[in-house]
């Protein structure tokens, strides 16, 4: 019922650029905090940015900040997470995931979240 399904990934050389969609359905996304998570081989899965239900306040960790946006088009049940300048350590399976309808507040741990879609692959790499 409610889903989250994330696409864009892909292979792109350093420095290159992709942008991550996470469609949603099955719920009104306007009611829901999203974040963006990740996963490289052997490590654990980190937050690495998040978006306010309106869009007005967004995090980002200190690795991706400057270089990453998040975004969210509500009318169209769709989140972004544009990439820029990536670099090899960006390499991981990238989540989106949604917090249940209760919380507010943008948060970074993946305890906090409630909702998963089922991660798109990014590899930077020359």
């Amino acid at each position: 019922q409610l889903q989250l399904v994330e696409s864009g990934g892909g292979l792109v050389q350093p420095g290159g650029s992709l942008r991550l969609s996470c469609a949603t359905s099955g719920f009104t996304l306007s009611d829901y905090v999203i974040g963006w998570f990740r996963q490289a081989p052997g490590k654990e899965r980190a937050g690495i940015s998040c978006i306010s239900k309106s869009g007005g306040n967004t995090n980002y960790v200190n690795s991706v900040k400057g270089r990453f946006t998040i975004s969210r088009d509500n009318a169209k049940n769709t989140v972004y997470l544009q990439m820029n300048s990536l670099e090899p350590d960006d390499t991981a399976i990238y989540y989106c995931a949604a917090r249940s309808r209760a919380a507010y507040s943008c948060a970074d741990y993946v305890f906090q979240y409630d909702y998963w879609g089922q991660g798109t692959q990014v590899t930077v790499s020359s």
